[in-house]
This record gives C-alpha cells, sequence and structure tokens, in this order.
C-alpha cells in the first residue's frame, strides 16, 4: 500500500477525508509534501502502509475511549518506548471504562425494575413514562 492519495489512506482507514485533514491539523498524522518540492502546488500527496497502519491505530484507540490528546501522547510514546506511561494511561482509561460500566450497571436494573412495575400494574400511568418525566421536571 504506498502511493495512495487522501481518499486511498481514507478508505484505508475507513474514515472521511475530512477527518483525515482533521487529524492531520491535530498533528496526529503527517501530511507529506507534493511531488516537485517546496512552492510546487501541481503534485498529489501520496502516503504510504505506515500513514495507514498510524491512522488504524488512531481509530482503535479513539474505540477504546482515548481522548485525541491521549492519542497523541501514545503516538509520541512509541518513539520513545516508554512502556510506562502507556501503562499508566492504559490503567487511567481502564478506570474511566469500569466507572461507566457502573454506572450503565445502575441504569440497567433501575430500568428493569421499573419494566416489571410496568408489568405488574393494569391501571395508572405506566412507572417508567412517569419515571422519566420526573427526571425532566
Amino acid at each position: 500500500m504506498s502511493g495512495l492519495t487522501i481518499a486511498g489512506l481514507a478508505r484505508a482507514g475507513e474514515v472521511g477525508v475530512e477527518t483525515v485533514r482533521y487529524y492531520q491539523r491535530r498533528g496526529l498524522l503527517q501530511t507529506p509534501d507534493r511531488p516537485g518540492g517546496a512552492g510546487h502546488t501541481g503534485g498529489i500527496r501520496r502516503y504510504d502502509s505506515a500513514d495507514v497502519r498510524r491512522l488504524r491505530f488512531i481509530r482503535s484507540a479513539q474505540t477504546a475511549g482515548f481522548t485525541l490528546e491521549q492519542i497523541g501522547e501514545l503516538l509520541a510514546l512509541d518513539a520513545t518506548d516508554d512502556r510506562a506511561r502507556a501503562r499508566e494511561l492504559a490503567r487511567e482509561r481502564i478506570a474511566a471504562l469500569d466507572a461507566r460500566i457502573e454506572e450503565l450497571d445502575k441504569a440497567r436494573a433501575s430500568l428493569r425494575k421499573l419494566a416489571q412495575e410496568c408489568g405488574g400494574r393494569l391501571a395508572g400511568p405506566c412507572p417508567i413514562l412517569t419515571s422519566f418525566d420526573q427526571v425532566a421536571s
């Protein structure tokens, strides 16, 4: 995979072209020079397999819940081989995921209870709708 245009890079990374440009503006992806040297505007920038790997890394790290700032730090750490800091970032992310899972478990339990109450009542307002109406007020 070499000589990809920005559209080809975006396709290979399963993102849009504007996402690639955004990552470039954020400094997460390099913007290659146009062929012909500085000041040359006619050539098309080309990307290679290293760019595809980096783009896929960014997307995978986002899927794991890392922020773009954290992803930038992870990319920088890769160059320095600072495993301790990378582990620390991963542990921070795990703690945040654990907190979110706990929150979701509580929400599920609450909804389960409301669904049982709703099924047990034949008259009166639905406890699910009443519960959400109280939250909105």
